[in-house]
Formats: structure tokens, sequence, C-alpha cells
């Protein structure tokens, strides 16, 4: 059905992460609503918590779990807050959000309200992130519209130009983001008793602009050791803030060139990819975008540039017509190059009726690495996860099998999830790796650099929470190795800022690293 308001429109994230500690991936998708769910006229929504059972199949643990939300949801963004070693889960919603408190025994507790972080707005895509290195993890929260549910915006009224409820020229009940007041962003500080303080004013990210945040992640993107804060913001410029070891961030959003594309234009930023795609060493970002325009790749070029690459990379034109949400850099074929996956769908379902080249419903996109400058496009096998054509929103990465290939998991508007199993046949190498940080690094390590060297290549890997669009990938680290069958070296840069070489005894297979310890038995 056509969406009427924008709150209908964007969609769902999901998560993947082992919520018991069983050392297998498990799944919580988020789940969207509807205006009389919101008043109380029709049953509210369920997100759903799938335990995998090590076998190919999951079991809904969602009650048992005591996680449904049963509220719009939107974001989700894993971290262990309390380092005691077991993930929370952060929920944005449209109105109050969630924090699950892992109670270690297969149940949650909603403690948001306790530790002063529910809100009660329009929030978006978390993440999780050490910004000041006390060896907490912090939260940061973006807002996109505010949106009144009993007044929803109507094209010519209160202020509200014609223009933001047209595209292409067509009129269109749905109104916005343009034209429609932004949210607040929020940075939450830990203050290690379970309680969190607003800080979004003080460390200068609370969004006075009202740009309309979708995604964001913590990263380090100068390596000065320090995590900084990427934002995408649907049709507006995007945020990258610079963090000045004080407590505040430094906008360099216009000065690094990520702010806007190579001609200068804003785009409607859906999500953010994290990665070292040429393995210079430097992360990455890659964002995904409205239709009619491309999904933008920007190469760090060092001290705080980008560099706008997408055409020299070739992912220019076969993005343009596909309308962009979750996306991950990922090295499907473990042959050592990051490639890219791209969950694709569109927000008007009468696009279908019209001769506009595009469509509601659209495939994934997966883009091999070729040699760490140039992309090119995996085609679309008949019966494949490619070929599938889903209205596709969050997407989330990790290996679900434990086999040492990253599979995809795909939350949908107005369909069931996909689950995209990884069966590429091939007889490259891997490792991957689960951090624990120590007395002064987050427990579960978010914020830590793996520097991998193997086979003359040298890899990095990010660990980090939140990013895609308002989705949580798992934070084990993964690396292709291609046809090298040893590892030469490995440095971790943990987020205490100690740096640590250890030893690997083997390839094709899931290591455990202790901060101080080096690799120990799971």
């Amino acid at each position: 059905p056509e969406k009427a308001t924008i709150l209908e429109t964007p969609g769902s994230g999901v998560a993947l992460f082992d919520y018991d500690n069983d050392g297998w991936l498990d799944i919580y998708l988020l789940n969207g609503s509807t205006l009389a769910a919101l008043k109380g006229r029709e049953p509210a929504p369920r997100a759903m918590l799938l335990r995998n059972n090590h076998d190919g199949t999951f079991t809904d643990v969602t009650a048992k779990a005591g996680v449904a939300n049963e509220r719009w949801g939107f974001g989700v963004a894993v971290g262990d807050y309390d380092n005691d070693g077991w993930p929370d889960i952060y929920v944005s919603n449209y109105g109050k959000n969630r924090l699950y408190h892992n109670n270690h025994d297969g149940t949650f507790t909603d403690v948001a309200e306790k530790a002063g972080v529910s809100l009660g707005s329009w929030s978006t895509g978390p993440t999780w992130g050490d910004y000041d290195r006390d060896g907490l993890l912090d939260l940061f929260v973006p807002g996109y519209v505010q949106f009144d549910a009993d007044h929803p915006p109507v094209a010519g009224q209160a202020g509200i130009p014609l223009s933001a409820c047209q595209y292409r020229g067509v009129n269109f009940s749905m109104c916005g983001p343009r034209g429609l007041p932004g949210e607040t962003n929020h940075l939450f500080h830990n203050n290690g008793d379970g309680t969190f303080t607003d800080v979004s004013q003080k460390a200068g990210v609370a969004n006075s602009q009202r740009f309309y945040g979708l995604a964001s992640v913590f990263v380090d993107a100068d390596d000065d050791g320090w995590v900084d804060l990427a934002v995408a913001n649907d049709s507006v410029p995007r945020y990258l803030y610079r963090n000045l070891h004080d407590g505040t961030f430094e906008d360099v959003s216009y000065l690094s060139g990520f702010a806007l594309t190579n001609e200068g234009l804003a785009q409607a930023s859906m999500g953010i990819a994290v990665g070292d795609y040429n393995r210079d060493g430097k992360v990455d970002f890659l964002i995904t975008t409205f239709s009619d325009d491309y999904k933008t790749l920007y190469r760090n070029d060092g001290g705080n540039n980008f560099s706008d690459v997408t055409f020299r990379a070739g992912l220019g034109g076969p993005t343009i017509p596909f309308l962009g949400w979750g996306a991950g850099f990922l090295d499907f074929d473990n042959d050592g190059l990051p490639d890219i996956f791209v969950a694709n769908g569109h927000v008007y379902p009468s696009v279908d009726q019209r001769d506009w080249g595009t469509t509601w419903a659209q495939r994934p996109q997966l883009f091999r690495n070729l040699d760490g400058t140039k992309f090119q496009e995996v085609p679309p096998a008949t019966g494949s996860g490619l070929a599938d054509v889903i209205p596709a929103r969050g997407a989330a990465f990790g290996d679900l099998f434990n086999d040492g290939h990253i599979d995809v998991v795909l939350n949908n508007m107005d369909s069931p999830p996909t689950l995209l199993r990884n069966v590429v046949k091939n007889s490259n190498h891997w490792i991957t790796f689960k951090l624990v940080g120590g007395a002064k690094s987050p427990r579960d390590a978010i914020g830590a650099q793996i520097f991998l060297t193997s086979g003359g290549a040298r890899q990095r890997g990010d660990v980090f929470s939140g990013g895609s669009y308002a989705s949580s990938s798992d934070l084990r680290l993964h690396f292709g190795l291609g046809a090298a069958t040893k590892v030469e070296k490995v440095e971790i840069h943990w987020p205490s800022g100690k740096r640590e070489e250890i030893v690997v005894p083997g390839v094709d297979r899931i290591l455990t690293v202790v901060e101080g310890q080096g690799v120990v038995e799971k």
C-alpha cells in the first residue's frame, strides 16, 4: 500500500550478535508499526529474537527474552555498556527508546528510563563507542523528523511547502523529510553506574542545524587512537565529527569532503559502510543514497581528507537506479579484498505503476573488489539471493554458520526478512577474531582495530557497533586470506591505546583474543 506518512517509510534495522554467549550469532529483527497501533486500535508489533540452533535453524525466543519492543522500531545497536561480558541492546523507536540489559540467563530487562536514555521523539540508527577512552561505551542516537502522529504533515498546511510532498513533480500524501522540522541528536556519556548523561551540547554533536539523521557510526577515521563520529543524513549534508580528545568534537564535515559529493551536492544518505577497501590502512566509507543518485565511495586520503572516487571505482552507473539502505564491506569470497553489499528498496510503492525506470521492490547488489581500486557487480544469478527482488531496509553482516563465510540478513518493508547464506565455493582461507578488551578498554573491544599481514598484503578491520542502515553487525572481525595458509603478522590496536602483536596458531578458525593475553581457548 502507498505510504501515507513519512513515519511508514524508512523501515527497521536488524542486529547479528551472540546474546547467550554460546559462540553462535543470533538474529534480532525490529518491526515497524501502524498509526492505528500507535493509538491502541490495533495490536502492537513485535520485534523478534531468533536463537541460533547451530544446525542452520533458528528458534523464536522473543517472549522468554523479553525483547518484543512493541513500539515502532527503527534502529538497533549492540554493545556491552556495563562491561559484564554480555551484549546489551539499544533500540531506537518512534516514541520511547529501549535499553535492554542482558541478564546472563537468556532474558533482558529494559533499563532505558533508569539509565536516562529513553528520549521519546523519533530516533534512528544508533552507535556505541568509547569517545573519551575511559573504558566505558558511550551512546550516540541520531534523530530524524519531529513528527506528530495525531497531526501528520499535509502539503500546503502549517507552513509545509507543496514541494515537500512531491517526487518527480508528482504529488504524494507522504511529506518530507525536506520541509519538516528535524529532530536533535543525542550523545550519552556512560557514567559507569548504569546511568548516562546527555552531553550532546557540550560535545558539539547536538545537530543544531536540525539535519535528518538515519545512521551513525563511531570509528577512528584519522588514526589518532580516538573514535570519530560519522552520521548519514537524509536529503542534507552528512556529518563527520573529529574527536578532539577533550570530550568535544570538531565538525569537519565540509573540510574533509565527507558532507557533499564531488559536484558539491547533498545526497539523501540512508546508510554507512565502514572498511578499508584499498588496503592502505585507513578506513573508507560507502554511503547509500536515493534512487537517481549514485552510492558514494569515499576514499580516506589521511589527515581528515576524503575523496569521492565512486565513478573511478566503477560504482557510479550500476548504483544510480537503486534506492540503497543497509550496506557493508565484507570479503564474501575470502580473497583478502573487502567487497561491498547494498540492500535496496524504494519508498513509493506506486513507482511500479510509472515509467520511471525504478521499482518498489529491488534486488540487493554485491560488488566484487577486483584489485583494491575497482569494483565489479556480481551478476544476480537466477535462483540466487542476489536475484531476490525485495523492498529491503536494514542489513547486518556476519558468519551465522561459523563456516568462515560472511552471511547477510535483511529486514524488509511489508515482507518477511531475508537470510542470504554465503555459498561461495573456493579454496580460499580465512580467519576470524573475537576480541575481548582488558581493564581499560570496553569489554567487547568496540573501537579496536586489527592490522593483519598475510600473503604480502596488509588488511585492516575495525570493531564497530551500528552503521549500515540502523543495524548492528557481528563484532567479530573476519579476514579472507586468499591462497595464503599462514598469517605473518597480527597487530591489535586496543581501545585503551595499548598495541599488541599476537601469534596466530593457524588459519580457517575463529580465535578469541584477550587484551594482554593473546589468543586464549574459547
